[in-house]
């Protein structure tokens, strides 16, 4: 673990040298993305060292069927996955007829940024070859106003080199997937064309046997040059292709290209239109200039920075950690498309699939809610929504009623294989009505609950309802044989988290049923108010603990200072009958419930089981660090809430977990969001009304954000001594700081100190 890249900077991502051992790591930081599409940070060159080569374009995705050695009824057919699309980002460079591989080559300099107050890539390094030296700049961007645009410039200046130097680039869809399960290529039908100033590829996701769409995508690339050479055409295995040759005789000269590419699916537009729209698209760009997307995306970028930007002083590490977070999140989802989620590596990766899963309503959702608005709130809303069918029939194919949501999905049907997830892993349920629950007490529109949310909320009641199970000993109602928000516990009764959230999910749907007038049969309701009241939740009232599970106390009870390091983390060591036997806990559990509602806890509960679980958490799932440190600020622990901060802000940016090589932890990245906003600043708004408690570290200055909250836009600092809120645009607000009620008008500031 440690700092992939060595130099911190508050907004900027710099890499100073390429180091084979870190390189997949640094590819996944480096990662760029629009929503539309994104890439990871592959060098534009040959690079046979440690890679991983990937393109992906939002919600086109193939089913891959499921491998497993044993067959059980209920087991999704598929597992769908976003794939690797056809590369167009790639630059082949040859000196002397030998290309030039970035692996092996002679490289007296390098070094390479990603701005993210543009979002965009630049990169400046030294060659040095038989035939002399050379210096390669490039820059990319993904354009956040013409989505479908990719820009890239790339040149070589001339300080030695007497000799021939070759530049080879276009689209390929010679690509594969590293988790592609038989190793097949996903992109077939394959077809090229070059036109006098451009080049097309079209291809198609594979067949399939689950009546699932194929998508058909368009590629457009305009290639030209500045400076003298000649350029000539390949065309050939599934490949179109530019080549440019320059025989250089003196220093001082350059060759510049630029390309701008479009790209068109079927999820947009009819296949017998595709060729059109995307030639339509790149002309577009192409009359505006690289020069002026490129400012388009710089203003573009700095609206968005002013909305959602998180300003912290006196902590480089760690703002640059936040505002990192952010940017891969708006970079990988921003609302515009309610047909799309946020997928959990995003444009970063192939691990997980690409899919959807419960992160988004359990922690990226009320960071969108705040900093975007409730329109892109709603668009993740109705996304589940429109699903609902869907989840009634993942219910029935366990044998139960109502709607269970799955745990991965693109379209609503689960396509996850882990039997002990797909089966049992109930908690992600009670998320979708969380979401619903939050969007309206944070905006105070009833009309989506009204109108959509009622459905979803009463169905996933009646799944509850189906699935506990009644002992008559104790006169409870419990759940039996369900995997815990722990990952590392499998198959295990009355996980007091998922106990507490039924029966909140159950209280919920009917209260929502009175309040807009939602016929339910009299039994059915009388059995739903029976469960909720009986529901087993096995806490100590007089001292506060909360068992996470039953029989929990019966493991033999060590923290995780008696593991030895080289041991950690236990996932990659550790075998799975050991690991389900021990107490170490993989990720935030009992503690989620001060995250959902921390006005129902005192701090004396906070306090008990903070400091009774977080020695046993491993924080192995990147969804830990984050809710652990809410729930120390809550009791006003600063010195671990901001231990934790740093590891959920950084987890990526230090490889905490020694798994950023497989793509970035894009939904978990909002967990550092919260920590600041839910934690050190002690948000809190289910009560109708904004209250803040806060918890701010003693190493910052000052944290200053903004929110979007019932129509207003509301700037909030702090630091240790004073709160401050200002009304930039709305009404005058009422709220709450430490308990005492305060009023700021509009275009006015309130600071209160704190005591």
């Amino acid at each position: 673990m440690g700092a992939v890249l060595e130099k911190v900077d508050a907004w900027k991502l710099i890499q100073e040298e390429i180091t084979d051992k870190n390189n997949r790591q640094t590819e996944s930081i480096m990662s760029l993305g629009n929503g539309y599409m994104g890439a990871r940070g592959n060098y534009e060159e040959k690079y046979s060292g440690n890679t991983l080569k990937g393109t992906y374009f939002a919600g086109v995705w193939v089913p891959d069927r499921t491998r497993v050695g044993w067959w059980k009824n209920g087991y999704p057919k598929y597992y769908g996955k976003v794939i690797n699309a056809p590369d167009f980002l790639s630059f082949s460079l040859s000196v002397g007829g030998k290309e030039v591989d970035l692996h092996s080559a002679d490289m007296p300099s390098f070094y390479r940024e990603v701005d993210m107050k543009s979002g965009v890539m630049r990169r400046e390094m030294t060659l040095e070859t038989e035939l002399g030296t050379f210096k390669v700049e490039s820059e990319r961007f993904f354009s956040i106003v013409e989505k479908p645009i990719c820009v890239m410039r790339y040149a070589v200046h001339n300080i030695s080199l007497q000799g021939e130097l070759t530049i080879k680039t276009g689209i390929s869809a010679n690509v594969f997937n590293t988790d592609a399960n038989y190793g097949e290529q996903f992109w077939k039908d394959v077809e090229t064309k070059e036109r006098k100033n451009s080049l097309y590829l079209s291809a198609m996701t594979k067949e399939n046997e689950f009546d699932i769409k194929r998508y058909r995508v368009g590629i457009h690339a305009a290639v030209s040059s500045t400076g003298e050479g000649n350029c000539t055409i390949q065309n050939e295995n599934g490949e179109v292709c530019k080549i440019f040759r320059r025989t250089f005789r003196t220093g001082g000269e350059c060759l510049t290209i630029e390309k701008i590419v479009s790209v068109v699916t079927t999820r947009d537009y009819p296949e017998a239109e595709l060729e059109k729209k995307g030639q339509e698209a790149l002309e577009g760009a192409v009359e505006k200039g690289s020069a002026l997307l490129e400012a388009e995306q710089k203003a573009a970028w700095e609206r968005r920075w002013e909305m959602c930007d998180v300003a912290i002083q006196g902590d480089i590490p760690a703002q640059q950690g936040i505002r990192f977070n952010l940017f891969q999140l708006l970079s990988t989802y921003d609302g515009e498309d309610e047909r799309l989620n946020i997928g959990p590596k995003g444009f970063t990766g192939e691990k997980y699939g690409g899919a959807a899963y419960y992160d988004t309503e359990g922690y990226c959702f009320p960071m969108y809610l705040s900093i975007a608005g409730p329109q892109v709130a709603r668009s993740l809303l109705l996304f589940r929504y429109n699903m609902l069918e869907r989840a009634k029939e993942n219910a029935g194919k366990i044998g139960m009623k109502g709607a269970f949501y799955p745990m991965v999905t693109f379209n609503g049907e689960e396509c996850h294989n882990e039997w002990e997830i797909t089966f049992e892993e109930l908690h992600r349920n009670a998320a979708m009505a969380y979401a619903i629950y939050c969007y309206t007490v944070y905006t105070g529109d009833e009309s989506y609950c009204r109108e959509y949310g009622i459905h979803v909320l009463i169905e996933i009641a009646r799944f509850w309802a189906s699935r506990c199970n009644y002992q008559t000993e104790k006169d409870k109602y419990m759940l039996i044989g369900v995997s815990a928000p722990n990952e590392y516990e499998n198959n295990i009764n009355n996980n007091w988290l998922t106990n507490y959230m039924a029966k909140w999910c159950i209280e919920y749907a009917l209260e929502c049923a009175d309040r807009y007038d939602y016929t339910l049969m009299e039994e059915e309701r009388s059995h739903m108010e029976e469960i909720a009241a009986k529901m087993y939740l096995n806490m100590d009232e007089e001292t506060g603990f909360i068992m996470q599970q039953d029989g929990f106390l019966d493991k033999e009870l060590l923290p995780v200072s008696s593991i030895p390091p080289e041991e950690l983390p236990l996932c990659k060591h550790w075998s799975w009958d050991r690991i389900l036997r021990s107490c170490f806990i993989k990720q935030a559990d009992v503690i989620l419930a001060f995250y959902y509602f921390p006005e129902r806890f005192t701090k004396k509960q906070k306090k008990v089981n903070f400091e009774f679980y977080e020695p046993m958490t491993v924080h192995e799932s990147s969804l830990s660090p984050s809710m652990y440190s809410i729930a120390a600020s809550g009791y006003g622990n600063k010195e671990a809430a901001y231990r934790l901060y740093q590891r959920a802000a950084r987890l990526d940016l230090d490889d905490m977990n020694c798994d950023t090589e497989d793509g970035l932890h894009i939904t978990s990245m909002a967990g550092s969001w919260l920590a600041i906003v839910n934690g050190f600043a002690g948000m809190q708004y289910h009560n109708g009304y904004l209250s803040f408690e806060p918890c701010c570290p003693e190493k910052w200055e000052c944290v200053t954000c903004r929110m979007n909250y019932r129509g207003r836009i509301l700037s909030i600092s702090f630091d240790t001594d004073r709160f401050c809120l200002r009304v930039l645009e709305g009404d005058d607000i009422v709220f709450q700081v430490c308990g005492r009620e305060y009023e700021c008008r509009q275009g006015c500031e309130k600071t209160i100190a704190l005591s």
